[in-house]
């Protein structure tokens, strides 16, 4: 059927036709029963056709006029109110009905105008915590950039400016001692050369704290094998990595995965002395697995170390991400550690 005859005006004139249908159903029983048990002198066949007749046909006229117009008027209110819902549908809380008619329809033109305050508020609500929300975004950022620099300095001046001071008083001792003690002087410069090495690799490791903290867009694959193939570059470290290249993992997921390898590494360079560094990266079924092995001097794991600040970031970010975290280690005997994460 044709949607135009089904519309509300329509229905108004249906209604209306049935109301004149059973109508000239009554007058036309009370007439013929009439006819039938008085049969009066002026109620005659042709009268009653004829009665019948034009009232049906002024009926119809007007039924059909009368649910036009009150159809009508219902309609072009019904509009508005379908307008009404299809401005907020695209956004436009701003929009009004306004009807004085008093009845039921005046009272849902109203609930909507209420409706529609009550979403402009809150859109004004959701923007003002967006703004509030990327306001706090930039200050915990410029705090965590306070943080780190105060760390990165306080490692500078723990091990890295108390190594040059050791190196510069090593040296100075091994001018002196060159021409009286020879052997005193090289084993002075065996020092210095030791102490060297051991600030190479602890600036290496701060300098790798200074890396970028995001992966930029590539893949977590792609920014592992950077990070491990410029450290295979610096450091006298046999650097072994094994990473599944479809791992299929979310933003959140790869970001907190290479933040704990990228400390991991920190600690191989400052700590373990080593000289051969294993890394597993796969997936298998709905769990992340996550080797890091190196064959270094290793540590006591229940004793305090410097190492422990960086093994306890990698565990909470472990942690946050719903897996475990696992170390082993003994002195002379490499460091392991084996993480399972959830997928």
């Amino acid at each position: 059927m044709n949607r135009r005859f089904v519309s509300l005006r329509y229905s108004y004139i249906r209604s209306h036709l049935y109301g004149m249908f059973l109508t000239f159903i009554l007058m036309l029983s009370i007439i013929l029963s009439l006819y039938v048990l008085f049969k009066p002198t002026w109620l005659t066949v042709e009268s009653i056709f004829l009665s019948i007749a034009l009232y049906f046909g002024i009926a119809f006229i007007v039924s059909i006029y009368a649910g036009f117009k009150a159809g009508g008027n219902l309609k072009y209110r019904f509009d508005y109110l379908s307008t009404q819902i299809t401005q907020f549908a695209n956004g436009n809380y701003q929009s009004r009905l306004f009807f004085n008619e008093g009845d039921e329809m005046t009272r849902v033109a109203s609930e909507l105008n209420e409706l529609g305050e009550n979403l402009q508020n809150q859109v004004k609500s959701l923007q003002r915590m967006a703004d509030e929300k990327a306001d706090m975004a930039k200050a915990s950022y410029k705090t965590a950039v306070i943080e780190e620099r105060q760390r990165i300095a306080r490692d500078l001046h723990d091990a890295v400016s108390q190594q040059l001071f050791a190196l510069t008083m090593l040296s100075e001792a091994a001018v002196k001692q060159f021409d009286h003690s020879p052997e005193l002087a090289k084993s002075q410069v065996l020092d210095v050369s030791k102490i060297a090495l051991q600030s190479q690799a602890e600036m290496r490791a701060l300098l790798l704290h200074l890396r970028p903290v995001h992966l930029s867009g590539e893949p977590l694959a792609e920014g592992i094998k950077k990070l491990v193939n410029e450290l295979q570059q610096k450091c006298r470290i046999d650097f072994q990595l094994s990473i599944s290249e479809n791992l299929d993992l979310t933003e959140t997921m790869e970001e907190h995965v290479f933040r704990i390898v990228q400390e991991a590494m920190s600690n191989i360079l400052r700590h373990s002395n080593a000289t051969k560094v294993i890394t597993h990266i796969l997936r298998k079924s709905n769990e992340l697995f996550i080797h890091i092995s190196d064959n270094g001097s290793g540590f006591d794991v229940h004793q305090e170390k410097k190492a422990s600040y960086g093994l306890k970031t990698m565990k909470e970010r472990s942690e946050e991400l719903g897996g475990t975290f696992a170390i082993r280690s003994n002195e002379a005997a490499g460091t392991y550690i084996d993480i399972r994460i959830p997928c």
